[in-house]
């Protein structure tokens, strides 16, 4: 892009990762490597159990496996990218590349968050009002929830983006990240950023605290309704069906709110940098262990699917 007041033509950015020891690049590459593996393998795994397994084709599961395919894009916009240039000892990434990379990762990021947010609703229908479950959620309606999901990020994400290629940006090309992060890439520009600032906040206070509002309201419907349950069992058995989406809720926001307080706070771009490790990788790779360890549905299915017990039924 082209400007005045010094501004060139940035055709290229630096990732500068998460070290320039270079002894530290081999460790840093087998880790990273690792937990894309068991990211996508795990992911991989839930979707797979899901899928041949037809008891588990109900509205949860049928939203974990699409919560788990999300998961494996949003690792894939950025992990095989740093793989990639510490293997040819290369920071670079090119203009465009950045602008798609950074569209993806907001894109498949609010998807993230709105199946999160559809997850509780499924709870709180199934908790709330059992005799009415598999007439709400029915397979259109269930659909129509996934495709509100993406048709809410994909316009976020395309405008988010475009405001960021309206910037200009000067002979700095050093990204103080891993990845493309939206933050990181403003704070390079030379230009007025009002535009872009407002697009984010607009988009922190709308869609990431609308939907960790309607969480809250589906679970303090559910928690009441608990309450109502005489028996122990009874309550027991309606809080375990939301301990592990509670769990990954739970661990999705916290690495969120750390990676903006940490920039806020922090001056050192090594900890805003160590904050996002969280929130893209760290997060996405744990999400198949908290469902399949506390998941006994989930268990029998893979059980069934590497033939160490005969089909359900």
């Amino acid at each position: 892009m082209y400007g005045t007041n010094n501004n060139t033509h940035i055709s290229k950015f630096l990732l500068l990762g998460l070290s320039n020891e270079p002894e530290l690049q081999p460790l840093t590459f087998g880790l990273f490597l690792s937990m894309y593996l068991i990211t996508v393998f795990g992911n991989l795994l839930i979707i797979l159990a899901v899928s041949s397994d037809s008891h588990l084709h109900t509205p949860m599961y049928f939203f974990l496996s699409n919560l788990s395919f999300v998961d494996i894009c949003f690792t894939s916009t950025t992990i095989p990218k740093m793989l990639w240039n510490i293997q040819t000892h290369s920071k670079v990434i090119t203009y465009e590349g950045c602008i798609i990379q950074m569209f993806f990762f907001l894109l498949f990021g609010g998807s993230d968050v709105f199946l999160l947010t559809m997850m509780a609703y499924d709870r709180f229908v199934a908790i709330c009002h059992p005799l009415h479950y598999t007439v709400i959620m029915n397979p259109w309606h269930c659909v129509l929830l996934l495709l509100s999901s993406y048709t809410i990020s994909f316009p976020y994400s395309l405008l988010q983006s475009l405001t960021v290629v309206q910037l200009s940006f000067c002979t700095n090309r050093e990204i103080p990240s891993f990845f493309c992060e939206t933050n990181q890439v403003v704070q390079l520009a030379c230009s007025d950023t009002f535009i872009c600032d407002m697009v984010k906040y607009l988009a922190a206070v709308l869609l990431g605290g609308g939907s960790l509002a309607g969480i809250i309201s589906s679970y303090s419907k559910i928690v009441s309704s608990i309450k109502g349950i005489s028996s122990a069992h009874g309550k027991y058995k309606a809080f375990s069906t939301c301990a592990s989406h509670l769990s990954v809720v739970f661990l999705f926001y916290c690495s969120v709110l750390g990676v903006y307080v940490i920039s806020a706070v922090a001056h050192s771009s090594h900890s805003s940098a160590t904050a996002s490790v969280m929130h893209s990788v760290i997060t996405p790779m744990l999400n198949p262990f908290i469902y399949s360890l506390r998941n006994k549905d989930i268990k029998e299915a893979l059980k069934i699917l590497f033939g160490k017990k005969k089909y359900r039924g």
